[in-house]
């Protein structure tokens, strides 16, 4: 089957009532036959008819062993890093979300756990910087905001060799545009809070795992912990995704045609865009993912925190939010936003500038889009001199 009507009839009618849409089981426990003898399911901490369903659906579509949801993307991280002890080492990418790298930073090296973080779209950097220790390989491609893409398949084979476990975070692509298991990853994360649900009114993580063991540690981190998705926000994420293949179209459509208009502004500087055959890695992201996203992100000549602020203060159509992956299209400055806890050194040696601007582009007409963009930039008033680059 094509990959639209796979992901139409990846989720079931409901066996018991013949209902088209996914019911949504609100209940906390269920009536057993005898201790032990029940329908599958128990208590909805453990098991959920709603969420099974998601969970099964996500899973199918990253072709993985099992899959999991969670109460927000942070909680599904949270439940996979508690797969680690007190010794280990994880080799992250250095351009990751602010969130994760608070976490990272100031959480799990209480219990004794090292972060070394190197730029992964190097694959060079990867084999210099793992360690025996290393027992994680942590990737966002692409990455949030500066769009890096990393080779997923070629370290995949350094993990394999190290016996250490690669982790993707595949938010900004969905199963739609990459699957990270077939390429060799161990662990798939996803905030379903953007891309997956879509519609800026869920928050929701997801985890997808390539093995039984990793599946049966996973499920006891989730019963224990407790930090599990409710069956309405389970409802909500399964009809978000009945719509993805077609926003998801759009958005990187839309993003495609902004991108290549904000490299011949002459206000702009950087384009970060994997779909632009000037990126760095566009050759990997050509090869694979089918279309390359719904985030653009571009820093100013003049490249400084006021006049970033100027610019998403300016829009019309794009909402100042943080947050991506809806139908209505956002923007946010990452400095002073999502990215203002990471240290100003570590930020701009990862290549997130003062004045870099990201853009949730979502499934507006273009030529509107790039109309609110082109007032607000336009603003700025500054020479045509400077050619302007476009980078990875």
């Amino acid at each position: 089957m094509k990959t639209a009507t796979q992901l139409i009839h990846s989720i079931p009618v409901d066996e018991l009532t013949g209902a088209i849409s996914v019911p949504i089981y609100q209940t906390s426990t269920f009536v057993q036959e005898s201790p032990g003898i029940n329908k599958g399911f128990e208590f909805s901490r453990a098991n959920n008819p709603t969420r099974k369903v998601l969970e099964n659906l996500i899973c199918t579509l990253e072709e993985g062993y099992a899959g999991f949801a969670f109460a927000s993307g942070m909680a599904a991280i949270d439940a996979v890093l508690k797969l680690l002890k007190t010794g280990d080492e994880i080799l992250a990418v250095e351009d990751t979300y602010g969130g994760i790298f608070q976490m990272f930073n100031h959480m799990i090296e209480r219990f004794g756990i090292k972060v070394n973080f190197t730029d992964t779209s190097n694959i060079d950097n990867v084999s210099a910087a793992i360690t025996p220790k290393t027992k994680f390989i942590w990737l966002e491609s692409p990455t949030n905001p500066t769009l890096k893409i990393s080779d997923i398949k070629s370290i995949s084979k350094i993990a394999k060799q190290h016996n250490t476990l690669l982790v993707v975070d595949n938010t900004l692509c969905t199963p739609l545009l990459q699957q990270p298991i077939p390429m060799g990853a161990d662990i798939v994360i996803h905030s379903a809070t953007k891309y997956l649900a879509g519609h800026t009114d869920v928050i929701a993580g997801l985890v997808v795992v390539n093995n039984k063991s990793l599946a049966d540690q996973l499920r006891f981190n989730q019963n224990i912990s407790g930090s599990i998705l409710s069956p309405f926000e389970a409802w909500l994420t399964i009809r978000g995704i009945e719509t993805l293949y077609l926003r998801l179209e759009k958005q990187c459509s839309n993003a495609q045609a902004i991108a290549s208009w904000l490299a011949t502004h002459p206000a702009v500087d950087k384009v970060f865009y994997p779909g632009l055959a000037t990126h760095k890695n566009h050759h990997i992201a050509r090869k694979q993912q089918k279309l390359y996203g719904g985030l653009v992100s571009f820093s100013l000549k003049s490249d400084n925190i006021k006049n970033a602020i100027r610019i998403v203060n300016a829009t019309r159509l794009f909402k100042l939010a943080e947050s991506f992956g809806g139908v209505k299209s956002m923007l946010d400055h990452p400095a002073t936003m999502t990215h203002r806890n990471i240290p100003e050194d570590f930020r701009k040696r990862a290549g997130l500038q003062d004045s870099c601007i990201r853009l949730s582009v979502g499934i507006e007409d273009a030529d509107d889009l790039i109309s609110d963009l082109k007032q607000a930039l336009d603003k700025l008033n500054q020479p045509s001199g400077k050619q302007t680059t476009v980078l990875q």
